[in-house]
């Protein structure tokens, strides 16, 4: 960073293509569908035209990944009847969760499914747990990293993240766990 702050392009370069692919996934899972490239960009070059709000000795990916989250939030609004197509494709990808290349063709259905079914879940969640989950789980960030990344305290991450993962077990094991969740169930005060 300080490389970058001194003007040197081929540091921030280096920055790019090392969490390129991180903040596109984030992008994606934030909901920016169809509009992840894009968003992708634009979160690189506000966070290049930004580096003086960058806190020195921070880390780089966390800050990145907020502002794409932002991005993202920002292209959702404007573009929500595109986004669950990209996603589902998103969620059918291999590439982007672990899958046992030996496992046969009915069981990687199954998979494929759960995951459909588990993301359809996720989404059912408030926003502030859809994002905890996304983060700790999807992007495997640590709880220091969500925090920074959600711009929250670390025991906001921990009892978010703790109802989140009460309300999606509940709602994955119970029998009618393909309804609509009830709105009566356990509400967000934080």
């Amino acid at each position: 960073m300080a490389r970058v702050r001194a003007g040197d392009r081929e540091a921030y370069a280096v920055l790019v293509r090392r969490y390129a692919a991180q903040a596109h996934r984030t992008a994606v899972l934030v909901g920016a569908g169809a509009d992840a490239d894009d968003v992708v960009q634009l979160a690189f070059v506000k966070a290049y035209r930004n580096m003086d709000s960058f806190r020195d000795g921070a880390p780089f990916r966390p800050w990145l990944l907020r502002i794409v989250m932002n991005e993202a939030k920002n292209a959702a609004r404007a573009s929500t009847r595109r986004r669950l197509a990209t996603e589902r494709s998103a969620v059918a990808d291999p590439s982007g969760f672990s899958i046992d290349p030996t496992a046969d063709p009915a069981s990687e259905t199954l998979s494929k499914e759960r995951r459909a079914e588990l993301l359809d879940a996720v989404r059912k969640l408030p926003e502030p747990q859809q994002r905890v989950v996304l983060c700790r789980y999807f992007l495997d960030l640590d709880e220091q990293e969500t925090a920074r990344v959600l711009g929250w305290r670390r025991g906001t991450v921990k009892s978010r993240l703790h109802r989140a993962l009460r309300r999606l077990h509940s709602w994955l094991d119970e029998p009618s766990a393909q309804d609509e969740p009830s709105p009566t169930r356990e509400v967000d005060h934080e």
